[in-house]
């Protein structure tokens, strides 16, 4: 299999090729590009692995180019650099060969042939390499027979795959984030070296973990993934609040939804709509509480009361063990995760301006992600069912629209502030100023006062006297 025609279509190869003779070092594309290139999917980053320096290579390259605006990075400590020139990067090392110490996954690393580099790669799908030499350019390199595991959707080890999870278990994380993304099996052999390496996921660091995790997340139907982890038993150990929701309980005759799988159902719907990472998660995390809520009552069935308050407070820890983000991101989940029963409620019911001028208020920019969560969680086998509840949400959106553009709620600050109200009357930080605060925000949202100082002073002069305070007129 020879690519010559496909890498004359970027001069970027022959620019690296010319530059690698000049060194008089040979070179390589290897790795994902190459994969991707094989299954025609669009790639921007590109690998190139030299017999020699790669810096020395990255650093001519860049020279070569002979263009002020291509980007150059060295990290001289990992013997590698990169280069972007337009919207490609491309990253350069030099081959090599590693040795592990079993409680370490910081490799030995020293100068190897690009068969050692080859070996050292994590699956036959990403270790075939296209030589750009001259004397066998654009040939594809592939001694693991990586093409057929590509034509028979299969991740696979090069090596015997308890060597390569031992050696660095991030790959079996990296093992099932292939399979979902790319919508492959995993080969027996390597799938039991998973289930008995597992518990070495433990060296690894959580932000690596994660970032893996996200990758899963992020794929066209990460349920898929999940799966693959909790068959293996990776994800008890990586996440094990999440494996909670397994399982369902039956008291006299009456049980409930598998709260794990209807979860992954929900995040896979989350995923057919959005691509942002944190609405996905927030999909994960909506349920979360429910193991923890779960009670029978003998008229009612099964309830979680609460499970939304109790999941929302769970985020934050959740997110900190993880090494997610404590920010805004962190946020938006947080807010989706509490309020993500609220548009349920309003389509079962007969819908109120307050109720939804107090769902704007609440949800404020997060409105339409909880819009995209609530849609999601409609899971019920019932297809009627489900196509009531959408039209019902239909009709949500269409009014939380109209009270928007009459009221302007969403993130709203009412025009009467506690500095107003302290001036008023006189007070200094307090609960009473606090308590005024709270009250003309619910008037607002109930209806009761528009938001404007003509409406809203006769209001805290009335409920300031209800305190027992006098305004200083």
């Amino acid at each position: 299999m020879n690519f010559t025609e496909t890498l004359n279509n970027n001069p970027i190869f022959q620019l690296v090729a010319d530059s690698a003779q000049q060194l008089n070092v040979r070179a390589f594309v290897v790795g994902g590009f190459v994969r991707d290139l094989i299954l025609n999917r669009p790639s921007k980053d590109i690998d190139i692995v030299c017999v020699g320096s790669g810096i020395e290579l990255a650093e001519l390259v860049a020279k070569n180019s002979g263009r002020e605006d291509t980007y150059l990075s060295v990290f001289k400590n990992f013997g590698t650099a990169m280069i972007r020139i337009d919207d490609w990067e491309v990253e350069f090392v030099g081959a090599r060969k590693e040795s592990y110490r079993s409680d370490s996954r910081k490799p030995i690393v020293e100068d190897g042939t690009l068969e050692d580099d080859q070996n050292r790669r994590d699956f036959t799908i990403n270790a075939m390499a296209i030589s750009l030499n001259k004397s066998d350019f654009g040939q594809l390199l592939d001694p693991f027979d990586g093409v057929s595991d590509l034509r028979r959707k299969i991740v696979k080890t090069p090596l015997e795959p308890g060597i390569t999870f031992s050696d660095d278990p991030l790959r079996m994380m990296r093992a099932v984030r292939f399979a979902t993304q790319l919508n492959f099996d995993i080969h027996p052999d390597t799938f039991d070296a998973l289930l008995s390496m597992k518990d070495r996921i433990s060296i690894i660091s959580k932000e690596r973990i994660t970032e893996e995790l996200n990758k899963i997340i992020l794929s066209k139907v990460p349920s898929y993934g999940f799966k693959l982890l909790d068959s293996c038993g990776l994800l008890q150990l990586i996440f094990p609040e999440f494996c909670l929701l397994k399982g369902v309980e039956t008291e006299e005759g009456k049980g409930h939804k598998d709260n794990f799988y209807h979860t992954l159902q929900v995040l896979d719907n989350v995923a057919k709509k959005s691509d942002d990472l944190w609405t996905r998660w927030a999909a994960i995390l909506h349920d979360i509480a429910k193991p923890a809520t779960k009670r029978f009552d003998k008229k009612k069935g099964w309830t979680f009361h609460g499970h939304e308050e109790l999941g929302a407070k769970m985020v934050k820890p959740i997110f900190t063990n993880m090494r997610l983000p404590l920010n805004e991101k962190m946020r938006y989940v947080k807010n989706l995760v509490r309020l993500h029963l609220r548009p349920i409620a309003l389509s079962k019911e007969t819908i109120t301006d307050s109720a939804l001028r107090r769902l704007l208020f609440e949800a404020g920019e997060n409105l339409e992600g909880l819009m995209i969560l609530c849609r999601a969680d409609i899971t019920s086998k019932n297809g009627e069912k489900v196509k009531r509840y959408l039209r019902n949400f239909d009709i949500v959106e269409v009014k939380l629209k109209e009270v928007e553009e009459s009221d302007r709620l969403r993130n709203f600050q009412p025009v009467i502030t506690g500095e107003i109200i302290m001036e008023t009357f006189g007070l200094t930080p307090s609960k009473e100023v606090g308590i005024i605060k709270i009250a003309v925000r619910e008037a607002i949202i109930e209806g009761q006062i528009e938001n404007t100082m003509e409406s809203g002073m006769p209001f805290i002069i009335e409920e300031g006297r209800k305190l027992g305070l006098t305004p200083k007129l």
